[in-house]
């Protein structure tokens, strides 16, 4: 249960970074999200946004970022 209880911890320390981050310079990624590759259609009644290209960069610096914490950790 302690391990479990660290990982807790780890989880919500790095959210907050996160957080800290977007909110003091959260308005200089105003790109994110409206990369090529990022599909838009908007229709009468219809509205569809699929961030392809975003959720992909997402996903790598994600990959690199768990590759880098096992390398550290053991």
């Amino acid at each position: 249960m302690q391990q479990i209880g660290k990982y807790i911890i780890i989880t919500g320390i790095v959210l907050l970074i996160i957080g800290l981050i977007l909110y003091f310079v959260g308005n200089k990624f105003q790109w994110f999200g409206h990369l090529p590759g990022d599909i838009k259609i908007k229709r009468e009644n219809f509205r569809l946004y699929a961030p392809i290209t975003s959720m992909i960069i997402i996903s790598a610096f994600l990959s690199f970022l768990l590759w880098l914490f096992s390398k550290i950790k053991h």
